[in-house]
């Protein structure tokens, strides 16, 4: 162990995830993170369950980190936790969590920004291999379940939101037409799965029509069940005989209205490089299509691992390495920020 080398533990608790890493450096030594299956049979996340899961996860899973990064918690030299957003329960737990040990092993506390850590992800290496990292400044869409933002990234810690969902997120458009189409939770990788299947170009959604750079999803949401509901008073049978092409044709659209603000922004910024992140980011299709834009656009495209796509607590510990350097230290008084921007 060198001198100048920044070990972090980082700890991610912002919805139903309980996720530690060990950072040394830019270098992921072990990322760690249970899954919490009871919100299953609820068809979506209980706050309440989430943050009694997170208390009996957090141990364990640091515990683990630990031993996998094979170092032990002398050798930290910072704790990092997400502060927001998400959800106020699973926060407080991570952040109780964090501050205790800051306060016993005497180290500095580093609060990250969830939406920030997602975009950071892109900065991770494994096994001394860095991943390709956009330059800056780069453009860089969040999609997820509670997010979508087209964010501008000057530096490490620069951000600046050009366009974002004026209502409900890409996310919660995917998992609620799941869940109308009785699909199990969370529904929006299976939509994914079965769209590979399906035909795309057999049925149309509603189009939103919004200003600027924003996106809208709530239009998109009702228009589906009433399309929904319309169809199966015809044909009770209407969503088993056609779940598929459904599946394809409404996330197309999802992403078709994505991409059209992304074109938008790059001929409007002039920006050649553009990277997703968050957990949509992880679907199929979008990758695909954001990988196209390569050859139409003239544009370098950056598409994170699928391990750092969904909460982990490695892009916390990334986004804490560069607070590191600058000395961007928290006070024990922080609080969890329930909604807060980039």
């Amino acid at each position: 162990m060198q001198k100048s080398d920044v070990y972090i533990l980082a700890i991610e608790s912002s919805c139903d995830d309980t996720s530690c890493a060990v950072l040394k450096n830019t270098i992921v030594l072990s990322n760690e993170t249970a899954g919490q299956e009871i919100h299953a049979r609820y068809g979506g996340v209980v706050p309440e369950l989430a943050s009694r899961d997170h208390e009996k996860n957090i141990v364990p899973v640091v515990d683990a980190a630990l031993k996998k990064a094979q170092i032990s918690l002398t050798d930290i030299n910072a704790i990092a936790v997400t502060s927001g957003p998400g959800l106020m329960g699973s926060l407080l737990v991570g952040l109780s969590f964090a501050k205790s040990l800051s306060l016993s092993l005497n180290i500095p506390l580093i609060e990250v920004n969830h939406m920030q850590g997602h975009i950071l992800a892109h900065f991770l290496s494994n096994d001394g291999i860095q991943n390709q990292a956009p330059p800056f400044p780069f453009l860089c869409l969040t999609v997820s379940g509670g997010h979508t933002q087209l964010i501008k990234v000057s530096d490490h810690l620069e951000f600046e939101i050009l366009g974002q969902t004026i209502d409900d997120a890409v996310g919660e458009a995917f998992d609620k037409a799941a869940k109308i189409l009785g699909l199990p939770y969370p529904g929006g990788p299976l939509i994914d799965k079965l769209a590979k299947e399906g035909d795309h170009t057999k049925f149309k959604f509603a189009k939103p029509n919004v200003q600027a750079l924003n996106f809208s999803f709530s239009g998109i949401k009702t228009s589906f069940l009433y399309f929904i509901q319309n169809n199966v008073q015809k044909n009770e049978k209407f969503v088993e005989e056609n779940l598929k092409d459904i599946c394809a044709s409404y996330q197309h659209h999802l992403i078709a209205v994505l991409l059209k603000n992304v074109k938008k922004c790059i001929a409007e910024t002039g920006t050649r490089h553009l990277a997703i992140a968050g957990g949509v980011s992880a679907n199929s299709e979008l990758r695909n299509e954001v990988k196209k834009l390569e050859e139409e656009l003239s544009i370098t495209t950056y598409i994170p691992p699928f391990e750092y796509c969904t909460d982990n607590a490695a892009m916390i510990g990334i986004t804490a390495y560069y607070k590191f350097q600058k000395g961007y230290f928290s006070s024990l008084s922080i609080s969890p920020q329930v909604k807060v921007g980039v």
